[in-house]
């Protein structure tokens, strides 16, 4: 890698349930406690981020970093429906002016799945109040500190519903997803209680157009309040390929999957896209790069050049910059992430210097993190964490990334 421009963000993202911990007016929280529930484990406090925050500001510090993405948790700051949490706001607004401090833009997604548990007990999206009550939300965010943040993430990965369908994923996840979703109800006596995570095939309709109404509404509130602050969403953004010269099923599923929300993004100001693999489709369905059968699984189909690619797809569709908002490698062996850095970042640098409008790229996640469904298993960090103390320690990939960013060039 040769040359990024002066305001390219190099940054490190972690989420706020996944790092946080105890967030127990949450929905999340509220469905893996259920009996039946999807979650293998239960969240508990798993990095204890909300006190150590200002450590893992210092953590992206030490990496030569320039900006950090984190989300802010709906259900802290607004636990019951119309009252606002003064300690939450403060707590997140702190954390900002602590970036800043050190000379991290703040990147903030104002939603990454959780919202709070009155407002998925009344149907989370589905709801007909929800845009209303997002942009009550968002607009009390922005309030408090929307004037300085660098960019604004309205919503996180609103294009998963229909992801499951191409996964492969047998009919038992399936049924334990509407069981968990049946047990949610009944406990909590609520008609449909509905997370954003976990969906039924037959409300995938009506779901994409609360998500799409929430985007809407939410982009509205902060425009409103700052009309020149970057805003836009993140999409998960697979880097399909076609294998042979049958392209229809691979465009198929880009059509169902990505195309709706990037060209939704042409009335936003970027669009951010979170990869982990590359997957390649012939005329039959998902296959290996050689043509050998797909086998299944999370993440396990990666490849350096799949952000570049990603981010090819992605701007031609949608118009507008790129920002590769999650980014890394999901594995125990941290020589693999280590290697894995560099050559995805050069990857995006071509695509670069082709002419895509890249603003940043923000590798996931900064410390291990709760993983949803798969509870603590994964170890996506460039950070172990004490399951105990919950004290940090950076692993190779860390220092790895570290020194290619420190050794860049910017223009």
């Amino acid at each position: 890698m040769h040359q990024l421009p002066a305001d390219f963000l190099r940054g490190v993202a972690s989420d706020g349930y996944q790092n946080e911990g105890d967030n127990v007016t949450s929905d999340c929280c509220f469905a893996g406690n259920v009996t039946p529930t999807i979650f293998r484990e239960k969240s508990g406090k798993p990095r204890n981020g909300w006190e150590r925050w200002r450590e893992d500001v210092d953590l992206a510090v030490a990496m030569h970093l320039n900006s950090r993405r984190f989300s802010v948790e709906w259900a802290r700051i607004e636990p019951v429906e119309g009252e606002f949490s003064h300690e939450a706001l403060a707590h997140y607004e702190a954390i900002v002016d602590y970036c800043l401090s050190r000379g991290l833009a703040p990147v903030v997604t104002f939603e990454h799945f959780v919202a709070p548990h009155w407002s998925t007990r009344d149907g989370g999206r589905l709801s007909e109040r929800a845009p209303e009550r997002f942009a009550r939300y968002r607009g009390r965010v922005m309030s408090a500190f929307g004037d300085r943040i660098a960019a604004a993430i309205t919503m996180n990965e609103p294009d998963l519903p229909p992801v499951p369908a191409w996964a492969g994923l047998p009919d038992s996840v399936h049924d334990l997803e509407r069981a968990t979703l049946e047990a949610c109800s009944r406990t909590a006596g609520a008609e449909r209680y509905r997370l954003t995570d976990i969906t039924v095939a037959e409300e995938a309709d009506a779901f994409f157009a609360g998500q799409a109404a929430g985007h809407r509404a939410t982009r509205a509130a902060i425009k409103a309040r700052r009309p020149d602050l970057p805003t836009g969403l993140s999409i998960a953004v697979v880097d399909d390929q076609v294998h042979g010269t049958d392209a229809t099923l691979r465009d198929l599923k880009r059509d169902q999957v990505y195309r709706p929300w990037l060209e939704m993004a042409r009335d936003d100001d970027s669009v951010g896209i979170q990869n982990y693999e590359r997957h390649y489709y012939d005329a039959e369905g998902a296959v290996n790069a050689d043509g050998t059968p797909a086998k299944g699984g999370v993440m396990n189909r990666t490849d350096p050049a799949s952000p570049g690619s990603c981010a090819r797809y992605a701007h031609a569709v949608s118009g507008v910059p790129v920002m590769v908002t999650d980014h890394g490698l999901q594995t125990d062996d941290d020589t693999l992430r280590a290697a894995f850095i560099e050559p995805s970042l050069q990857g995006l640098q071509e695509a670069m210097n082709d002419g895509i409008p890249v603003l940043g790229h923000f590798h996931r996640t900064l410390p291990d993190s709760f993983e949803w469904i798969f509870g603590f298993g994964p170890r996506p960090g460039l950070h172990s964490v004490d399951p105990v103390t919950f004290d940090r320690t950076p692993k190779p990939s860390a220092g790895v990334y570290g020194a290619l960013v420190a050794g860049l060039r910017h223009g």
